[in-house]
């Protein structure tokens, strides 16, 4: 009979061990994912930042390339001018972006910035061929080869930042991932795509 209660005793005991062990392996396995997701998380945030880099560059480039085309092109204006609003209007939400990257909506509005901004330099571009001695200013020569530079380095750090956030979705999609994922509110990061063809590719314009 004493037996019992020892034998009651040691099943309980055994019992609450295999809770524990269990609840042990969860608690691993949800820090494992989570800091999974987090390194995910961060490293789509740091392409985005090789990216923000590259606009600046460009965003600085925009103003000394109106001022120059200005000298050549007076009658112009409306050109120039489309270029400089659509460059500021990049330029703030590329700001916005900036400050949080995990925002789709300011990737969105990034995104949609940019298009307009391509579609803009295009039309520079294209007007200022009409220009002979605008396209011999060796200023315009170094400032749109500079511009053709940076946006072949937008096109790379921008496939890099897809490919990133790719490998993020992916994964906080799969099971089971996605509940620890839902636990911890990783939302959905935001593919930086630009659907304007001007704008997938830097301007073709040469100035030689």
């Amino acid at each position: 009979m004493l037996a019992e209660p020892a034998t009651i005793a040691i099943v309980g005991l055994g019992f609450i061990i295999v809770i524990i062990v269990i609840a042990l392996f969860f608690g691993l396995f949800v820090m494992s994912v989570y800091n999974k997701l987090v390194t995910l998380r961060n490293r789509y945030k740091n392409a985005y930042a090789q990216i923000d880099v590259q606009l600046k560059r460009r965003y600085d480039l925009i103003p000394n390339l109106v001022e120059t085309a200005k000298g050549y092109m007076a009658h112009e204006r409306g050109t120039l001018q489309a270029v400089t609003e659509a460059r500021n209007i990049a330029y703030a939400a590329s700001k916005t972006a900036a400050a949080n990257p995990g925002d789709s909506s300011a990737i969105k509005n990034l995104a949609s910035a940019e298009t307009g901004l391509g579609g803009t330099l295009s039309r520079l571009m294209m007007v200022s061929e009409q220009y002979p001695d605008l396209k011999a200013n060796q200023n315009m020569m170094q400032l749109t080869e500079e511009l053709t530079s940076t946006e072949n380095k937008i096109s790379f750090a921008r496939q890099a930042y897809n490919d990133s956030v790719m490998t993020y979705n992916t994964d906080r999609e799969v099971f089971p991932s996605n509940l620890i994922a839902g636990m911890f509110n990783f939302a959905p990061a935001e593919l930086f795509v630009v659907d304007k063809p001007e704008q997938k590719d830097a301007p073709k314009v040469s100035f030689s």
